[in-house]
């Protein structure tokens, strides 16, 4: 069994394809937590303006500095799902 920094890669390659798949879905999700984690840090007032994607794990769990190890997590547990299509992973 591989072990990486982020955790075990046999079993995020149970939620993906393919290696490469992994690094598209990783990459989709975390851009998302990052503009998340920025909309949380304008005022109150401001943040309707925008849609950002909140972490679907437990907040207090996470360090919000840190999108790709969220995206990882987040996978690992299966709570991300993709389809592939001729264009992309959407």
């Amino acid at each position: 069994m591989s072990k990486t920094v982020f955790g075990d890669l046999d079993a995020l390659l149970k939620h993906a394809d393919s290696k490469f798949s992994l690094v598209n879905i990783v990459t989709k999700r975390a851009r998302q937590l990052n503009n998340w984690i920025r909309v949380q840090q304008l005022p109150a007032a401001d943040r309707r303006e925008f849609f950002a994607s909140e972490p679907l794990i437990a907040q207090d769990e996470i360090n919000p500095n840190k999108p790709v190890s969220i995206a990882l997590d987040e996978i690992a547990e299966g709570m991300i799902e993709y389809h592939r299509t001729k264009e992309s992973i959407k």
